[in-house]
């Protein structure tokens, strides 16, 4: 559930990465995410840091003191703390699977605001498994879609150029059981 594992951490640290990895997901969701105005993520991104201000911060503040105490020296735990950031937001990529990422991330960034002050970690802890779920490939030529209806669908051919005239592509030329006009 978590972007990468923290050994020897307490359960006060591993819930502060569970908050942190959730305001991780709902941030790369709120820079992603702009294409669908009605998609809610950026505002309600800023409400959340405005209302669980205090439980992200002692979050972070938790992930530090972690990273110090795990680490030989300030410098190296400062290091392993900044890896571990890039990592979470990393493991947010959502390039492949930016529609059901977005669409989830505007559902738990809503619930996120309507849930209460303290609250934070129970809600991570319930939604990091969604989060990660919504980021199955899905809907690329390169990667098979995981849904059963979604087999069924057809990917326009435009390297087929019969497909092709001069006003461009038109996609009855290339329907099934299309009569394929012969080139000059």
């Amino acid at each position: 559930m978590l972007a990468s594992p923290l050994p020897g951490a307490t359960p006060a640290e591993l819930r502060a990465a569970m908050v942190w990895n959730l305001r991780a997901a709902l941030n790369v969701a709120a820079l992603q995410c702009q294409f669908g105005p009605t998609l809610l993520t950026l505002p309600n991104y800023n409400t959340i840091l405005r209302d669980h201000k205090v439980e992200l911060n002692n979050s972070y503040t938790v992930l530090t003191k972690y990273f110090m105490r795990t680490h030989k020296t300030p410098k190296a735990g400062q290091t392993a703390l900044d890896q571990y950031g890039t990592r979470v937001y990393s493991s947010y990529s959502a390039v492949h699977a930016q529609l059901t990422f977005c669409q989830t991330a505007d559902s738990v960034s809503h619930a996120a605001i309507f849930t209460p002050r303290g609250s934070f970690g129970e809600l991570a802890a319930e939604q990091l498994p969604v989060i990660r779920n919504s980021l199955v490939r899905w809907g690329e030529q390169q990667f098979p879609m995981r849904f059963a209806e979604a087999q069924q669908f057809t990917y326009p051919q435009f390297a087929n150029e019969d497909c092709w005239d001069k006003g461009g592509y038109v996609p009855a030329r290339c329907a099934p059981g299309a009569k394929k006009k012969k080139r000059r």
